[in-house]
């Protein structure tokens, strides 16, 4: 890897509007899932960190003003890093299964953004992004999986600066 990517770590963030409230029966499989499946990401290769409330995950975090709506946000050394985590295993399993427990949204619920090796993301950044995302389609500002930039790319372009540090 240049030691220029070294310089920043990719960000993700995604977002869900549930069909049920998290304690509801519809719901049991995806929450016994989550510790398990964040145990996982902790240990992956290439995990940086994730966002989380104290109770282990982020579901209780509120995004975009929606109590329905629920986060996932995490720093990884590169996409490959993310993307090898995001297709394996039980993370896999719930993916495969979203659509039984999240309503269907036609905006963008996930966006992907370079960071300063170090930087943690706040939850307002990352809803930032996201509009971005939604407004802009992808940029070296706020990107996708399928489309994505180079952390250098942010850096020229100045994305990869946050005014959170």
């Amino acid at each position: 890897m240049p030691s220029e990517s070294a310089a920043y770590e990719l960000a993700q963030v995604n977002i869900a509007r549930l069909k049920y409230p998290l304690d509801s029966p519809e719901l049991k499989d995806f929450v016994d899932g989550l510790d398990p499946v964040n145990a996982v990401a902790d240990a992956a290769d290439g995990f940086v960190w994730r966002l989380q409330s104290e109770t282990g995950n982020a579901t209780d975090v509120p995004v975009l003003g929606d109590a329905w709506m629920i986060v996932n946000m995490s720093v990884w050394r590169d996409q490959n890093a993310l993307t090898a985590f995001m297709y394996q295993g039980q993370h896999r399993e719930l993916l495969a299964r979203r659509r039984e427990f999240f309503e269907h949204v036609k905006e963008a619920l996930a966006t992907l953004w370079w960071v300063p090796a170090g930087h943690r993301p706040t939850v307002a950044e990352a809803e930032e992004r996201l509009l971005h995302l939604r407004a802009q389609g992808p940029t070296p500002y706020a990107f996708t999986l399928r489309t994505s930039f180079p952390a250098e790319d942010a850096a020229q372009a100045g994305a990869g600066a946050t005014n959170a540090d």
